[in-house]
């Protein structure tokens, strides 16, 4: 395999556009793309078994946050998320990190919302996403920043360059022209789409259109443009799990993309990090709606005014305040709001978790199933 010539430290202005030649698509890559097609297709089937598909934003989808967050060495855990997005006003007062993890999954569901209006993904899809994240109004980086990628302080050789993307007037918005056109014209350029979306992610993260925020921004658009081009109905192929456990090898293909021009190491990573997420969702959508029949059974016997619209909204998110069944009731009274929330802990429903003077009742069966490995 010929080797790229390739310094880390001079803009990476020499990068080739798209596509690639075909010829990187050989039997094995075909295969594994076969198989991995199929378990993806089976996760979109599944999708729409639930009653209400939205309600995964509020689950499946946080948790995908938490994990692209963390890629990027922003920690939160489940119990600041679940009660951050229960309540606005604890909310508006968590930590930085639980702010930016939610400001992820609030992106994810702005760019969902912008692809089913406008029909495809482009450079305002994008930079829409990326505002969203970093809470900022910035757009492309300018062509005089001089942003370099160095390894970690708690990395061999913290410090050193590792990669400079390209830069220069007018040189990335090229780029990125490119690379809309390759995903969205698919009567020149006849790549399937799920391959479009592996060799798509790899060419946003090289070049690095924006300051910050490169990572997050590039793994919500993956999840876009499989719902834009109809392989999955809503963000739930939770991948950044996968590339989270397996750190090391993501970022040692993509340099070999980079390095090498390696692009079929890179794509069967992605398409074995696809299939073995899309397996695992799959099971845990089962496990949820299993679940969800079990308890309705269940609360229909014990509680007379239980019903389907109160069930949704029990396992819409695994903490959930007593204000959002007295607005489902049109309940004010204090006192009777509690007699209900109490007959719903009493029937094993949910149970009660105190937090100073604030209390969250908590859908342990939905948490068992989103923490299970």
């Amino acid at each position: 395999m010929k080797k790229v010539k390739f310094d880390r430290a001079i803009p990476y202005n020499d990068l080739k556009d798209l596509p690639p030649s075909d010829s990187i698509f050989d039997t094995e890559v075909l295969l594994k793309w076969g198989i991995t097609s199929r378990a993806l297709a089976e996760l979109n089937r599944n999708c729409l078994r639930i009653p209400e598909p939205n309600m995964l934003i509020n689950t499946i989808s946080l948790q995908e946050a938490q994990s692209s967050s963390a890629i990027e060495n922003i920690f939160t855990t489940d119990d600041e998320l679940y009660k951050a997005i229960s309540d606005t006003v604890r909310e508006s007062n968590s930590t930085h990190a639980t702010k930016e993890v939610l400001r992820y999954r609030e992106a994810m569901w702005a760019g969902y919302l912008s692809i089913k209006e406008n029909g495809k993904i482009n450079l305002k899809t994008t930079i829409d996403v990326f505002q969203q994240i970093q809470r900022t109004k910035q757009g492309i980086r300018s062509a005089q920043s001089q942003i370099v990628i160095k390894r970690g302080q708690s990395e061999f050789k913290p410090g050193e360059i590792i990669y400079t993307p390209p830069r220069g007037e007018g040189i990335i918005e090229q780029k990125m022209m490119n690379l809309f056109t390759y995903l969205n014209d698919h009567k020149n350029y006849t790549h399937d789409p799920l391959l479009k979306m592996i060799i798509g992610h790899y060419q946003f993260e090289a070049i690095h259109p924006f300051v910050d925020g490169n990572g997050r921004t590039g793994r919500i658009l993956n999840q876009l443009y499989l719902i834009n081009e109809g392989l999955l109905s809503h963000p739930v192929l939770f991948l950044s799990k996968y590339i989270l456990e397996n750190k090391d090898e993501y970022y040692a293909k993509l340099a070999a993309v980079t390095l090498r021009g390696s692009w079929k190491p890179w794509i069967m990573y992605m398409l074995d990090a696809i299939h073995k997420t899309a397996i695992i969702t799959n099971q845990r959508i089962d496990d949820i709606l299993i679940q969800m029949d079990a308890t309705y059974l269940h609360a229909k016997g014990k509680i007379k005014w239980y019903n389907l619209e109160i069930h949704l909204m029990i396992f819409s998110q695994p903490y959930i305040k007593p204000k959002r069944l007295g607005s489902l009731l049109k309940i004010s009274s204090r006192t009777t709001l509690t007699k209900y929330m109490n007959q719903l802990v009493d029937a094993g429903i949910l149970s009660p978790q105190y937090d100073s003077k604030e209390v969250f009742f908590i859908n342990n069966d939905l948490i068992r199933i989103l923490q299970s490995k």
